[in-house]
């Protein structure tokens, strides 16, 4: 873990100058509570877009929040490692839980994340016939998540990567697990819908954004565990994904499919749009290796009697088989997140 005694007195100094003022001292204790927007943080506070955004850059000049794209609007976060923002995180701490600013700030925010959460329930409505006759396919979702948090097994990992990431429930899952996780969806629906659970789940330490499964917005060899839950039958190339998910697993670490196997149930690609009929072990396997990895364990879920007209879940994980290069470990696994 980085200790304040990490930091250099010129770093120091820094932090303290960006944090020593009361916009920005506010901005902080927002961003620690999620990701918010330019927008955003303008309505909570009340003020001028223009003046939150110089605030925001220099924040970001002194690497104490993160900025990140999705589409035409930019997310804002606090920084979730290093000697700075452990300071900056002391700093937030310190505030008395009374002040009658810091409460304000803190009203207006849930009063914003309820709205948020509001539409995001609205659009998850307006699918749930849909996905409930999925879900009427196949074993119960409480049985597919007991056997994948019995293969993923109790062991914590550092960081957590969920690809197609849909309502964030995978981040909820396993949120005892990791220490850092990203969800990544292309859908800005499926994004508000995954914000809204993670807000209600008062879970800080994950984030999501937007992006292609195919080329994804992230450095590779990040991630010690990356999950692709329900995503790979919609896909056309489900082998190129595969492939991107591998690129992201440092030396050593795992990726986990679940998704159908083999079946006939032709009208889930006009109804459902599924690209593919699910998968066969051995085409997945040759898959997996292609992209460096190696299967280690598949279980499948069949339904009660394997009734005709069902689905079989099937759970693949598998190891980067790369040898652990020192020198090409992500720096915050060097440092534990130094700056």
């Amino acid at each position: 873990m980085t200790t304040l005694g990490s930091l250099g007195l010129d770093a120091l100094v820094d932090v303290l100058k960006a944090a020593g003022e009361p916009t920005r001292m506010r901005l902080l204790a927002l961003l620690s509570a999620g990701d918010l927007t330019v927008t955003d943080l303008t309505e909570i506070l009340g003020q001028s877009q223009p003046r939150i955004s110089r605030h925001l850059k220099l924040l970001a000049e002194v690497a104490l929040i993160d900025r990140y794209q999705e589409g035409a609007w930019a997310y804002f976060r606090l920084r979730q490692e290093g000697g700075r923002v452990a300071l900056v995180r002391e700093l937030l701490a310190a505030a008395a839980p009374d002040d009658a600013i810091l409460a304000r700030d803190s009203t207006r925010l849930t009063a914003l994340k309820k709205a948020r959460s509001e539409k995001a329930q609205a659009y998850f409505s307006r699918n749930a016939a849909e996905w409930d006759e999925l879900r009427r396919l196949h074993v119960s979702e409480g049985d597919v998540e007991t056997a994948l948090k019995t293969m993923v097994g109790d062991e914590p990992v550092d960081s957590l990567l969920d690809l197609g990431t849909g309502t964030g429930r995978i981040l909820q899952l396993f949120e005892g697990l990791y220490r850092r996780g990203i969800g990544v969806d292309a859908s800005r629906d499926m994004l508000a819908v995954a914000r809204s659970n993670l807000d209600r789940a008062g879970i800080t330490k994950a984030s999501i954004r937007h992006g292609d499964i195919f080329n994804l917005p992230l450095d590779g060899r990040s991630f010690d565990l990356v999950t692709i839950h329900q995503v790979l039958h919609f896909l056309e190339d489900p082998e190129a994904a595969i492939a991107e998910a591998a690129r992201m697993l440092v030396p050593g670490g795992r990726l986990v499919i679940i998704d159908f196997a083999p079946h006939g149930l032709e009208y889930l690609r006009n109804e459902h749009a599924h690209a593919r009929l699910g998968f066969a072990h051995q085409t997945m396997a040759d898959w997996l290796q292609k992209a460096g990895l190696m299967l280690e364990k598949t279980t499948d879920l069949a339904p009660e009697g394997a009734e005709e007209g069902k689905l079989t879940v099937t759970i693949w994980l598998a190891r980067d088989q790369r040898a652990a290069d020192v020198a090409d470990l992500p720096r915050q696994r060097l440092q534990a997140g130094g700056i």
